[in-house]
């Protein structure tokens, strides 16, 4: 049969308690992205209407190097370089694609890239891609990436080091060492390239991120995404004018993709509108985040200081039964399993949102108190 290989690793994977399936929505949101509740804010919706009540097309029609790029396009560049203080942006379809992008293309052959071993996949892909050797280093240690450096410029290294990392990291909810891997990398004259994904819009003067103070200087890439807190769809890559322009002429992703739509682009535009008119969004955010921290230490969970909360249990079986019950007692929890996260480390997600309150985080921990203590590794 000529589909039995791919079936017999699907059975594999079931039975290791590794495979996915997509579920429909359901149940108090403990798992999206939607930090601020933008998705479904109305000011969202009457910003895309109006744009199309003024011709804005849904279909970009082709790539933005050819007929597909749109003045929504160019009119959002324009406002999120302002907004973040980029020397300029670029708009790409998805985070995915723009970080591949970027490390597929801008370090060049005979450079190293420096990584934390917990990048994001799509880094992992734009790394395969490019001509770049790299190193991982262990997570969040700025000594090792110094290291890592200074031991290829002994062994000869003579290109320019890139050190890639995220501000702020979508499984463990952790922040960067930025202020000393960007101290590194102006003294290695190298580059540092920022993964703001789940930081944009929540943290950071106005939501601008973790990255606010380093974003602009010319050895610094930052990756806003906008699917997240700001509630759209797509990413901005914020760099000097010189390398958005060298991704224009070399980048894959973007040369030969069509366009993102341009009503995301109309709807990207209301967001960081929506950040600077709406502070309190973030302000209620930030409350919440605090009574989730306090209810998790309460029931004796670990804590932090973002909106991401992790409860770490170990066995992936355990896992997901413990989150089928969370689902079942009516609380979108949903188990994150190797090869997202590290073998042995198969855990339950909490992402806090504007789209609870305080009474469902009160229930949220007191339900996976229970749960978790009922469901034992087999």
């Amino acid at each position: 049969m000529i589909l039995a290989r791919h079936a017999g690793r699907l059975e594999q994977l079931a039975e290791g308690s590794r495979r996915r399936t997509l579920m429909p929505r359901g149940g108090l949101d403990f798992t999206s992205n939607d930090y601020l509740g933008l998705a479904a804010a109305e000011r969202m919706a009457a910003a895309v209407a109006e744009a199309l009540a003024r011709g804005v097309p849904v279909g970009a029609g082709g790539s933005r190097l050819l007929r597909g790029n749109h003045a929504e396009h160019e009119a959002l560049e324009a406002e999120a370089a302002r907004f973040f203080g980029a020397d300029r942006m670029l708009f790409f379809g998805a985070g995915y694609a723009a970080n591949q992008a970027v490390l597929a293309t801008l370090p060049q052959d005979g450079d190293l890239v420096v990584h934390d071993r917990l990048i994001h996949a799509s880094a992992h892909s734009g790394l395969r891609l490019g001509r770049a050797a790299s190193v991982a280093v262990p997570h969040n240690d700025a000594g090792a990436v110094d290291d890592a450096i200074r031991h290829w410029r002994r062994a000869g290294g003579t290109g320019h080091p890139w050190i890639v990392a995220e501000s702020l990291y979508s499984m463990d909810g952790d922040t960067a060492p930025l202020a000393d891997l960007a101290a590194i990398a102006r003294a290695h004259d190298g580059f540092l390239f920022i993964d703001e994904a789940h930081a944009t819009g929540v943290h950071g003067p106005d939501g601008r991120g973790l990255a606010a103070g380093l974003e602009g200087r010319p050895e610094v890439i930052v990756l806003h995404t906008c699917g997240k807190a700001l509630g759209a769809a797509g990413a901005l890559v914020g760099a000097d004018a010189i390398l958005c322009d060298y991704l224009i002429n070399r980048a894959k992703p973007f040369i030969y993709a069509t366009a993102p739509s341009p009503l995301q682009a109309a709807a990207v535009r209301a967001a960081l509108r929506i950040l600077t008119d709406e502070p309190e969004r973030r302000s209620r955010l930030h409350g919440l985040i605090a009574t989730a921290h306090a209810a998790a230490a309460r029931h004796g969970f670990a804590t932090g200081t973002t909106q991401i909360l992790p409860v770490i249990l170990g066995d992936d079986a355990r896992t997901v039964r413990v989150a089928r019950r969370m689902q079942t007692a009516g609380f979108d929890l949903r188990a994150i399993r190797p090869p997202t996260v590290p073998p042995g480390t198969a855990r339950l997600r909490i992402s806090i949102t504007l789209n609870i309150d305080a009474a469902a985080i009160e229930a949220l921990f007191a339900a996976l108190t229970v749960a978790v203590a009922e469901e034992t590794t087999p």
